[in-house]
């Protein structure tokens, strides 16, 4: 892993002799309302900045992880692809910078030998291309194998009515099966210390990734925790496709997290990129300890 050391105010974590850097995948402002589906306003606006126009910040936190046997990119945020009227419709506050975040740590996208989206909206998969010099979207990782769950590729060969306005073909341009896409089925061990898993939920093929190294864990649940203000299993979000899944992995999961001590990472909030889960005082909640705060 031999690299110049990482600027000091870039946030990363140590998990055993692994390590997550947390690279600028863009700001948009979205509606709050969805961001927290059947949580009442009064409730989730105590926990967020929300604007006058019920807009809320989100954060697209791209994550790079180097494992001693490969250099892997976790979602990738927004891309660079977006026309000036989807800036507008997402409000861009901040663009895309994963290329830059990778050069501050001494790296390119050439360097990445596997990127992994937890599912195919546009927020975590505009970044999987990217345009070259005659304005073609190409894969943004050259020499990366691309990793999907079976059921979400599929989807994103066929997109539904609702799947096809978040789920952009360009996006997906230049990544093909036989070439640099591979394609799993359920859990899958793709290094020693990383193990996708399928939690559904969110979209029918979001995936999840859990690592483990020497005694630490940590873990990656995409959108069914885009932040610390979803711990508690009920506060969901309104672009769930199957809440009652996300749930039922959030009550299945997270008492493991923290019987642990595993450290969650998170991709939208906006305050932190990680917190280690631990049993709130009650005995019943989840709670987190020490965390990672964002770029300062």
């Amino acid at each position: 892993m031999s690299r110049k050391q990482p600027d000091h105010n870039l946030p990363h974590l140590r998990i055993g002799d692994s390590e997550i850097f947390w690279l600028d995948g863009g700001r948009i402002r979205l509606d709050g309302g969805p961001m927290f589906g059947p949580v009442p306003k009064v409730l989730w606006e105590k926990k967020v900045e929300v604007g006058d126009d019920n807009c809320i910040a989100i954060d697209n936190s791209a994550m790079l992880l180097i494992t001693p046997s490969a250099k892997i990119v976790i979602d990738s945020g927004i891309g660079d692809k977006m026309t000036a009227k989807q800036q507008e419709h997402f409000r861009v506050q901040q663009p895309w910078r994963l290329p830059e975040g990778l050069n501050r740590i001494g790296l390119s996208p050439d360097d990445i030998d596997l990127v992994i989206p937890t599912h195919a909206d546009f927020d975590h998969a505009g970044g999987l291309t990217r345009h070259d010099h005659t304005g073609r979207p190409v894969p943004t990782f050259p020499r990366a194998q691309y990793v999907f769950q079976k059921k979400e590729w599929a989807v994103v060969k066929n997109p539904d009515r609702r799947s096809a306005s978040s789920y952009w073909p360009e996006n997906f341009a230049g990544i093909k099966e036989g070439l640099n896409l591979k394609i799993i089925d359920g859990d899958f061990q793709i290094t020693p210390e990383v193990n996708i898993f399928l939690t559904g939920g969110h979209t029918i093929g979001h995936q999840g990734i859990e690592i483990n190294s020497q005694g630490e864990s940590a873990v990656h649940l995409g959108d069914l925790l885009p932040s610390q203000n979803h711990l508690h299993p009920l506060w969901v979000i309104a672009y769930d496709d199957y809440p009652m899944e996300v749930i039922a992995v959030k009550e299945q999961r997270l008492p493991d997290y923290a019987r642990k001590q595993s450290w969650l990472l998170f991709y939208h909030d906006t305050e932190i990129c990680a917190g280690r889960a631990q049993t709130a005082r009650d005995g019943r909640n989840i709670t987190l300890g020490a965390t990672i705060k964002k770029e300062s």
